[in-house]
């Protein structure tokens, strides 16, 4: 069954350099990938930090450059998501880390399905989660 919108977080982009299986099943069966600008972010701090700084940079251009895939921007009508689900889970006692926060925000104003290995988005009502489980869980 195709997927529309596939947005992915940090954890699926990097599992799907990994090579998961599940991850790239996920990929071809979406007709649209998004990336958001905050995983972009979390993506070249992490390259910055690492040993493979170059090759990593590469790899996403090559990946960006894909017509299936975008590059989605924080909006106003982010802002506002972020500050509603931001509250759903303060008050709920489920607080995640901000960046993520963002990225559930994006995936809710886009209508994507997030692909993920992180579980906590499965706490946000507000967005459907696609959960992968790594061995690194």
């Amino acid at each position: 069954m195709a997927i529309k919108s596939l947005m992915l977080d940090t954890s699926a982009y990097s599992a799907f350099k990994r090579g998961h299986s599940q991850v790239i099943d996920e990929l071809r069966k979406a007709r649209w990938i998004l990336l958001p600008a905050i995983v972009i972010g979390e993506l070249l701090a992490g390259f910055e930090l690492g040993t493979q700084l170059v090759r990593n940079q590469r790899e996403l251009a090559e990946f960006q450059d894909s017509s299936r895939v975008q590059v989605v921007p924080i909006t106003q009508e982010t802002a506002a998501r972020y500050a509603h689900i931001f509250a759903q889970l303060r008050r709920s006692g489920r607080p995640i880390p901000t960046n993520d926060l963002w990225i559930a925000a994006t995936a809710m104003e886009h209508g994507a399905i997030l692909l993920t290995t992180d579980r906590h988005f499965l706490e946000i009502p507000q967005i459907i989660t696609r959960h992968i489980v790594t061995t690194n869980q």
